[in-house]
C-alpha cells in the first residue's frame, strides 16, 4: 500500500495536490487526526475497495496533535505501508498575498493578541520546520501555475504520466443533440451510410458487416488516420495544461453505424498506445 502524507504551509497549496492525487487514483482524507491513522491504514489494506493508494492531508490545523504524527509514521515503518511525505510550501510574501485575495482566516491568528497575519505564517512555518527536513518531496507554489502543479505531482507519484488523462471515446447522433460534454467532436456524415443498405440497416457499427462496410472506402481510411494524427498530437497537449478528463465525440446521423465504427477504431487505437480509455455508445439502441 502506498500512503502519502500531505502537508505544508496554509496556503501554499495543499487542496490542490489533493485533488491532483484524487485525479490519478489516490483516496484522500482530509486532517484525520494522527492517533487514528493505524487504524484506517489496517482497513485500507483488508478492504475489498483496492485503497492502494491513499493520500492523509494533516496540517497545522491538528493543533498540538500534529507533533505526534511523526512517531506514527515511523511505527508505519515497519509495516508493508510505502509512506511518503509530500511538503507544499512558498514564499511568505505569497502566502500573505493569496490570504489577502482570499480574505480567509490563518489557522494560527487566534493564537496572538494582535493577530498579524506575518507573525502567524512565521509562527506556523517554525512548527512545520520538522515535517519539512523529514519530507521526501517539497514542492514550491510560489511561481507555479495551476496546470503545472498538477503535472508536478502526478510525476512524483506516477511512472506513467499518460494515465492521469482519461480519454473517453463516445458516438451519437446528430439527430438527437449534440452531447453537453464533449470537450472534441468529430463529424463523419461525409462517408457512405450503412443505413441505406437494406441488409446493415438494423445492424450496428459493433457488427463486423458494417465496420468492414463503413472502412472499405479509401475516404474512411484517409479520414481514420487524420484523426488519430490530430488525437495523438493533442493529447500531450491535454496532459500539459492539466487536463483529467477528455471526452471525444464522433457524430453520425442516427448514432448507430459510422460513428460507432470509428468510435471503436479510436478507443482500440488510444488503449494501444497506452492510454487510459472507456467507450460509450449515446444512441445506439434508439
Amino acid at each position: 500500500m502506498d500512503l502519502v502524507i500531505v502537508t505544508g504551509m496554509s496556503g501554499a497549496g495543499k487542496s490542490r495536490a489533493v485533488q491532483a492525487l484524487e485525479d490519478i487514483g489516490f483516496y484522500c482524507v482530509d486532517n484525520m487526526p494522527p492517533k487514528l491513522i493505524p487504524t484506517f491504514v489496517q482497513l485500507c489494506m483488508e478492504s475489498n475497495d483496492e485503497k492502494d493508494r491513499v493520500a492523509l492531508v494533516a496540517d497545522i490545523r491538528l493543533g498540538e496533535e500534529f507533533t505526534s504524527l511523526f512517531n506514527i509514521l515511523k511505527e508505519l515503518d515497519k509495516t508493508k505501508v510505502h509512506c511518503k511525505i509530500l511538503f507544499i510550501d512558498a514564499d511568505n510574501e505569497v502566502i500573505m498575498r493569496r490570504y489577502q485575495e482570499t480574505r480567509r482566516k490563518h489557522p494560527l491568528a487566534d493564537e496572538f493578541d494582535t493577530p498579524s497575519l506575518a507573525e502567524a505564517i512565521a509562527k506556523e512555518r517554525e512548527v512545520l520546520l520538522p515535517a519539512r527536513q523529514m519530507a521526501d518531496y517539497i514542492v514550491d507554489t510560489s511561481n507555479v501555475m495551476s496546470s503545472q502543479f498538477k503535472e508536478k505531482i502526478a510525476k512524483l507519484f506516477l511512472n506513467n504520466i499518460s494515465s492521469t488523462l482519461k480519454i473517453h471515446s463516445m458516438s451519437f447522433g446528430f439527430k438527437y443533440g449534440l452531447p453537453k460534454d464533449a470537450d472534441l467532436v468529430f463529424d463523419v456524415r461525409c462517408l457512405p451510410n450503412p443505413f441505406y443498405v437494406p441488409e446493415l440497416k438494423s445492424h450496428t457499427g459493433l457488427e463486423a458487416e458494417v465496420r468492414n462496410f463503413v472502412m472499405k472506402y479509401s475516404q474512411s481510411k484517409e479520414l481514420e488516420k487524420k484523426l488519430y494524427d490530430l488525437i495523438d498530437f493533442l493529447i500531450p497537449l491535454y496532459m500539459t495544461e492539466g487536463k483529467s478528463q477528455l471526452t471525444i465525440a464522433v457524430g453520425c446521423t442516427g448514432g448507430k453505424h459510422r460513428s460507432v465504427v470509428f468510435a471503436e477504431l479510436l478507443n482500440k487505437h488510444l488503449l494501444e498506445n497506452g492510454c487510459d480509455v472507456g467507450v460509450f455508445h449515446r444512441d445506439i439502441k434508439r
